[in-house]
């Protein structure tokens, strides 16, 4: 059975149209033919959604009883017992009730797919997987429904339904999104226009790199070489030279002008390092392109234009810039020059810039060593002097008489100069020839191939040998100097690693990266193994070759101790190559050991943290357990006393001083308890739906009769808590408001509805907390201002806060208009299908109906 195909409708926020985009869909599939059904749509209460459905079939929802409310989800029987070829399924990251077949709606989803039945959804921004914390920073609030990002991924077609942030406000504002009593705050909380601008521009970057993924896929599967222009790609070639700054940032310029340009940097390297750059320049112009948003690729290369072509047609460049050249006018005898080659060979497709810059024509001032290399034109001619040059030669001499001694001369300098051009090979052919010809034409008897003279057969030897003498010297230093500028290229590649490592700008994914790239490889990967028996397994991988399970595998590996070794697959490598790329290995475990020991260095963080806590728990509480132990124990040594005749009275106030004493020392273990708790992550919170007005009172026990001004609507939903922890947190924000409120000024405790939300606010008329200490009185062992040492240790709004954080709350502090206060404590309705303070709507705006109690009992 062929797999169905999923469609979705993408959005940055709700309101935006999604569910009225797919429904639109729903009826031109039916003007069509299509068979389509409605298998779970929620219109919100929106008129313009509910006309929509008008038309469509909806197949019945399934009834779930999840304490004491009734709920209704998607039926997958039902909808696979109807079987249609469309299958319309709003609000794809879902939880469902339990009980449900299936925990997440995604995974009903899946399963129409796997069925053969095409479905379309919805989905936001927010509630891709990975964005969890690029969502949370940007609008506070953590996303608890999420769908992973794999299965949107996968999906057949992706649509994004876009609109400005002021056209969503306003229509919220009109009414069309919330009711009217949710707009206010939807508007002032999670649709504020900044979040609204961050969360589209995140949505609409993210279904562009799923366009640039389908479209690279597309080329891939099709083998499509030619470059498509789809988004602005600019490779700057540099040099190593000082014009590189000035390159880089006129291709930045120029990607700036298209949206979503990018700018990638490369350096080529020739393997034998006969190159001009700097490798302090390259280092900064690396910062430069970094620092403007690009990237920087440093990639070897013996043939630089075919290098540079070749990188930008795999990254589907659509532009190349480069620098005039600094070579002077007579340097073009020796070619064209980079530019003019790229230009001439880079097709239609690929537009090539040359920059003109402050160092045209004056010259690369290479060194004399460097260009001491014998390209294919020395060698040429080499042979060229070395075999036409004695016959040459002869025929001159022919015409005039030097004597044998300056012919011999004559010839011993034309196989010097072979050398000098071709090396070894070359001068020891023009020696034999022109020993040859010295015999013949020259030393007695002439015209034949003997010598009569024993002198002349050793100036002939003579001859013969300066000549190897000069060519080997020759062939020697030509290979030095390859030797040195290899070295040199090697030196250069491996300051650039040694600088990222120092630096600690690579993680061990990006130097794998680094290998791969720079040898032209499929990928690379860091294998390990605990014990010389023990199975590989893979630290840390790059590209998008094959992995490999063992360094046999690969098509190079390169061991680093006994159980390391680095694998990379695409080619063989030259034996040259391996000690280069043993030092990228050795780079690489220093990468990694340095990963794991800033992970021992975190827990090892952590656990002074918690040193420290402990710390200055025995400093802060010696004085606040000494004070009601010493209090309690001088009352009962004093009811004990036989000297004194104490009266009723007396005793009843010692024994009320007792009383005050133990529920001093028992508020102040409870806390410090709690704490501990908190510290280690043993608070396990059991949520169940209770009302505020059983839990809120029995908070107000440890403080004074009429200090509190209690506040609860009867027309408030439940709450979905853990009703210890909440006393506990009501307890300590009731007890702060109290000691901080005026004489004859109650503390208030109030309670309201918002959406998904209920909030419970403890307001006090105190002197207040300035805005930058709001965050600081929720750290353990705070005491704001001069609060007497007796007044506690300050792990109360610690305490609650962490509590709150437990149920998926929040607790926060903010001013009390007219001076004081007021601790808002966040917590979920009952019945609300997102996690803690998370929903498809502002700050947990409802997404279905909350469950309200149906009767009320006396507070």
């Amino acid at each position: 059975m062929a797999r169905g195909k999923l469609r979705i409708y993408l959005g940055a926020a709700p309101g935006v149209g999604k569910t009225y985009a797919m429904l639109s869909e729903a009826h031109r599939r039916l003007e069509r033919g299509t068979d389509c059904v409605v298998a779970f749509v929620e219109h919100h209460d929106r008129p313009r959604t509910e006309v929509m459905l008008h038309g469509l079939e909806q197949v019945p929802r399934r009834e779930l009883d999840h304490r004491g409310a009734v709920f209704t989800e998607m039926d997958v029987d039902a909808v696979l017992a109807r079987r249609p070829q469309v299958a319309l399924v709003d609000e794809l990251a879902h939880t469902n009730v339990p009980g449900s077949r299936n925990a997440k709606r995604w995974q009903d989803v899946e399963e129409l797919l796997a069925a053969g039945v095409d479905v379309v959804s919805t989905v936001n921004i927010q509630h891709l997987e990975s964005l969890g914390d690029v969502v949370e920073s940007i609008t506070g609030v953590r996303q608890q429904e999420t769908v992973p990002d794999e299965f949107v991924r996968r999906t057949d077609q992706i649509e994004l339904v876009d609109m400005s942030p002021e056209a969503l406000r306003r229509r919220m504002a009109h009414g069309n999104v919330y009711k009217p009593d949710k707009v206010d705050a939807a508007l002032s909380n999670y649709f504020r226009p900044g979040n609204l601008t961050a969360l589209r521009e995140l949505a609409l970057l993210w279904v562009a790199d799923r366009v640039d993924e389908y479209l690279q896929q597309y080329r891939s599967e099709h083998r499509v070489s030619a470059i498509w222009g789809s988004r602005e790609r600019i490779v700057v070639g540099l040099t190593g030279g000082p014009e590189g700054r000035t390159l880089i940032r006129r291709a930045v310029r120029l990607a700036e002008k298209g949206a979503g340009g990018e700018v990638l940097a490369v350096y080529i390297a020739r393997s034998d390092g006969l190159t001009a750059a700097s490798p302090k320049e390259l280092a900064v112009q690396r910062t430069l392109v970094e620092d403007l948003g690009g990237t920087f690729h440093h990639v070897v290369g013996d043939d630089i234009p075919a290098a540079l072509l070749d990188f930008a047609r795999g990254a589907n460049a659509t532009q190349i810039v480069l620098g005039s050249s600094r070579r002077k006018a007579w340097q073009y005898v020796f070619g064209p020059g980079v530019g003019a080659t790229v230009a001439r060979e880079s097709g239609p497709d690929l537009d090539v810039h040359i920059v003109t810059h402050e160092e045209v024509a004056k010259g690369r001032g290479l060194p004399v060593a460097r260009g001491a290399r014998l390209g294919r034109a020395r060698l040429l001619w080499g042979w060229l002097v070395g075999l036409a040059g004695p016959a040459v030669l002869t025929v001159l001499l022919t015409t005039v008489d030097l004597g044998l001694a300056n012919d011999m001369l004559l010839f011993l300098s034309v196989t010097v100069a072979a050398a000098l051009l071709g090396g070894l090979l070359p001068a020891l052919a023009s020696a034999a020839l022109g020993s040859l010809l010295l015999n013949y034409f020259y030393t007695p008897p002439l015209h034949q191939w003997r010598i009569a003279d024993p002198k002349n057969i050793v100036a002939i030897v003579i001859f013969v040998g300066v000549g190897l003498a000069v060519a080997s010297v020759v062939d020697l230093a030509a290979r030095r100097t390859q030797q040195a500028a290899r070295l040199r290229a090697e030196s250069e590649i491996l300051s650039f690693l040694a600088g990222d490592v120092l630096r600690g700008e690579s993680s061990l994914e990006a130097l794998l990266e680094r290998v791969r790239e720079t040898f032209g490889m499929d990928s690379a990967a860091l294998l390990e193994r605990e014990s010389d028996v023990a199975p590989w397994t893979c630290a840390g991988q790059a590209g998008a070759g094959k992995p490999v399970g063992r360094p046999e595998e690969a098509d190079v590996d390169v061991p680093v101790g006994d159980r390391t070794a680095l694998a990379l697959t695409g080619r063989v490598l030259p034996a040259e190559d391996r000690r280069v790329l043993a030092a990228f290995a050795a780079q690489a475990v220093v990468v990694l050991d340095r990963r794991r020991l800033q992970e021992e260095a975190d827990r090892a963080r952590a656990l002074a943290e918690g040193n420290r806590i402990r710390t200055a728990l025995l400093a802060a509480v010696s004085h606040d357990l000494r004070t009601p132990l010493a209090g309690i124990k001088a009352a009962v040594s004093s009811l004990r006393s036989d000297d004194v005749e104490w009266s009723e009275e007396d005793e009843a106030e010692l024994l009320e001083s007792i009383e005050q004493g133990a529920d001093r020392l028992d508020h102040l273990v409870g806390n410090l308890l709690d704490m501990s708790r908190l510290q280690t992550g043993t608070v396990t919170p059991i949520v169940r739906e209770i009302d505020l007005d059983e839990v809120v009172p029995m908070a107000l026990g440890g403080v004074p009769e009429d200090s509190v001004e209690l506040d609860i609507p009867e027309t408030l939903p439940m709450v979905a808590v853990d009703a210890g922890l909440l006393e506990r947190s009501v307890a300590n924000l009731v007890e702060n408001a109290v000691k901080y409120s005026p004489d004859g000024e109650r503390a208030l405790v109030s309670a309201s509805a918002m959406a998904e939300r209920v909030e419970v606010r403890v307001v006090d008329r105190g002197r207040g907390v300035p805005d930058e200490a709001k965050e600081r009185i929720f750290a353990p062992f705070q005491r704001y201002g001069d609060a007497p040492r007796g007044a506690g240790v300050g792990l109360g709004l610690a305490v609650a806060r962490g509590f709150a954080e437990a149920m998926g709350g929040t607790l926060t502090a903010e001013d009390t208009p007219g001076g004081g206060l007021t601790m808002v404590l966040t917590l979920r309705a009952a019945g609300s299908r997102a996690g803690p303070l998370d929903t498809d709507v502002p700050g947990g705006a409802p997404a279905e109906p909350v469950p309200v109690r149906p009767e009320r009992r006396a507070s």
